[in-house]
């Protein structure tokens, strides 16, 4: 029935659409009106039109400069009402080059007339159904300069397209400065200017904020030209402070806040600007109460998350803005994925550096219950920020060792990473984990018997520098004080293969927790000696590596701790005293100009020279021989290292009778 019903629309329809193809200008105009008006409202005779192949003639009719110029207009007005129709609707139009052909149309049609506007229009409907044709508008400056013109001086009905065509199209660093020097901030500030005694219409204002906020987000360049540019007596910030305002639409409120945020973000405005703590945080908190519809709250927190994401002074100031956590509370609540999600990421930015916050985070009404739970959530996103507010509430060494633990917070975040999660929930998932696997965790020793070290081992192997070193640091933590056992097992599972490929890591951070590791895998007398005793050659190769290698001080340091850990111990100590080389380097790092080297290479010395161990006389002896000793008395006469004199005057007073 529907096959007959299609058929019989296109028969009805055949007649004027082959006059659209006819040499009688009249005929043409008379056919496109038809068209136009049978394909308006209707999907199903847009799908209908579209299918008998009418879009390569429109276009042509639409594109050329020769016809009467009412076809053009009226082709291009039967164009935009087609873009109006299904995804599929629109995904055909641009395969068949609609999107280039009206960006070609407003290249060259005068400015202020009715074909631009209709050309704009259909732009717009185009660009409004994802994916966006980005490709067919050039950051081209004669082009995108044409179209800031008709942001400035055109039709209310064109400023709009053209502004909201651009927001769509601002997707990165190059599209962001191109507008900006087509001179898009000063078509925005004119958008945003208030009439005499009113806000701008929402047509005019939302897709002026939606483009500062594209353009300025993450960029410092155009944070500051926005902050300067001026429409009549206001600045741009200025003409925001004017749209937070409780009077102004929520719509047209949110946006100016975004923009705040965004422009503080980038750099231009400092967190203590009054257009910060008096402007976007306010206004963003008083969003997030219950009286708000949904989909304003959902936005309003995770922009306030941005906003109050790296600032500690912003996070304590949100926390007691407008009972903002128990708004965040109910959010949570929300049954929208964009509201839970704007929740938690909030929450976790709040909580990101302050523990009393983090204390009233957790003490509210069931949020641990929520947060293990939507960590379960079918939804990825949703599942993302519960594992961010997570990390955050994590770094809290109280709540570790209780709220954590009587949730049981591990089971579910185990059982999240060992599904194959995406990149940035593994990120974030794991560094949850390096909190959790800290000695003081009571978390610890259950994640053991459910694979940690494994999974840990494996993350140290991936692509990704951040999982790198999430994975070796975890292991560091896991390894702090830790039974012999779990050392024995992190070493057989990582290999010490893979120990040297970390310790040639393109990343210095992920190389200083390799050390750090190791560090902590030789601690204790007795795990020291029963490691060397398997692993010796290879972790004083790992030393000697690190020590001849071009690394950064602090690198160097931690491979010193690593000699001064083996030193202490009983047996262990002798594969240093063997190794000419690391005793020749001992003696050149005593000497060193850096501080920390020269304090770190004394501890090491100190270790090795104790004269109550076994064998203490023997070992003096050939380190006086080699230069230690020399090197200590002239470490102890070096002004610039009078911090350490007490330090080098007992590593002395151990050598006995050797001058």
């Amino acid at each position: 029935m529907q096959q007959l019903t299609v058929f019989m629309d296109i028969e009805s329809s055949r007649s004027y659409i082959d006059e659209l193809y006819s040499p009688d200008a009249t005929k043409v105009v008379e056919a496109l009106v038809t068209l136009k008006n049978s394909v308006i409202g209707s999907n199903r005779q847009k799908s209908s039109v579209i299918q008998q192949g009418v879009v390569p003639r429109l276009l042509q009719l639409m594109s050329d400069e020769a016809l009467d110029p009412n076809i053009r207009l009226e082709a291009t007005i039967t164009i935009g009402s087609l873009a109006k129709g299904t995804p599929e609707n629109v995904a055909t139009l641009v395969e068949q080059g609609t999107a280039t052909a009206l960006v070609e149309l407003l290249r060259t049609v005068p400015i202020g007339t009715k074909l631009v506007e209709a050309g704009l229009c259909a732009l717009r409907s185009v660009f409004l159904h994802p994916p966006a044709p980005i490709a067919a508008l050039p950051a081209d400056m004669r082009l995108l300069t044409r179209l800031t013109q008709i942001a400035r001086e055109g039709t209310a009905t064109a400023r709009c397209c053209v502004v909201r065509i651009l927001s769509v199209w601002c997707g990165g660093h190059m599209e962001q400065e191109a507008l900006c020097q087509a001179g898009a901030c000063a078509a925005i500030a004119a958008m945003l200017a208030n009439g005499r005694n009113s806000a701008p219409p929402l047509a005019r204002a939302l897709p002026a904020l939606e483009l500062l906020a594209n353009m300025c987000f993450e960029n410092g360049n155009v944070s500051q030209v926005a902050l300067n540019t001026r429409h009549g007596d206001k600045t741009i910030p200025e003409l925001l402070m004017c749209l937070v305002s409780r009077d102004k639409p929520l719509p047209v409120a949110l946006g100016a806040a975004r923009c705040l945020t965004f422009i503080h973000r980038a750099g231009a405005l400092t967190a203590d600007d009054n257009r910060v703590v008096f402007g976007a945080l306010p206004c963003l908190a008083r969003l997030c109460t219950k009286e708000m519809p949904e989909e304003i709250r959902a936005k309003a927190a995770e922009t306030l998350s941005y906003l109050a994401e790296v600032d500690t002074s912003l996070q304590r100031l949100a926390a007691i803005s407008n009972h903002l956590m128990s708004s965040l509370a109910d959010i949570v609540n929300c049954p929208s994925a964009a509201a839970k999600q704007g929740a938690f990421k909030c929450f976790a930015s709040l909580g990101a550096n302050d523990e009393d916050i983090r204390k009233r985070i957790i003490e509210t009404h069931g949020l641990m219950k929520h947060i293990v739970s939507e960590m379960k959530n079918p939804e990825p996103s949703i599942r993302l920020a519960a594992v961010r507010c997570l990390h955050s509430l994590s770094r809290s060494v109280q709540q570790l060792r209780t709220t954590f633990q009587d949730h049981a917070v591990w089971k579910p975040l185990m059982q999240l990473l060992n599904d194959s999660p995406g990149t940035e929930l593994l990120t974030v998932g794991s560094s949850t984990l390096c909190n959790l696997l800290l000695e003081f965790s009571p978390a610890k020793e259950p994640m053991l018997d459910q694979g940690a070290v494994e999974m840990l081992c494996n993350l140290t192997k991936r692509p990704e520098a951040a999982l790198r070193l999430n994975g070796i640091w975890a292991l560091m933590n896991m390894a702090f004080q830790a039974e012999q056992k779990v050392k024995q097992r992190i070493l057989c599972c990582l290999g010490t293969e893979q120990m040297f490929r970390l310790l040639g890591d393109s990343d210095t951070r992920v190389i200083m927790k390799t050390l750090g590791l190791l560090r902590n895998l030789l601690s204790t007398r007795q795990h020291i000696d029963a490691i060397m005793s398997e692993y010796s050659s290879q972790v004083m190769q790992a030393v000697i590596v690190v020590l001849e290698g071009s690394y950064p001080a602090e690198v160097k340091e931690q491979a010193l701790c690593i000699l001064g850990n083996i030193g202490d111990g009983e047996r262990a100590r002798d594969f240093i005293m063997a190794n000419e080389d690391v005793l020749r380097k001992l003696v050149d790092y005593l000497a060193h100009p850096e501080s920390k080297l020269q304090e770190a290479a004394l501890f090491v010395a100190s270790n090795l020279v104790r004269c109550s161990e076994a064998g203490a006389a023997a070992r003096q002896a050939r380190l006086a021989d080699l230069g230690v000793l020399r090197a200590l008395k002239l470490l102890g006469a070096r002004q610039d290292a009078a911090h350490l004199h007490d330090k080098v005057k007992t590593a002395l007073a151990q050598f006995n009778g050797l001058t």
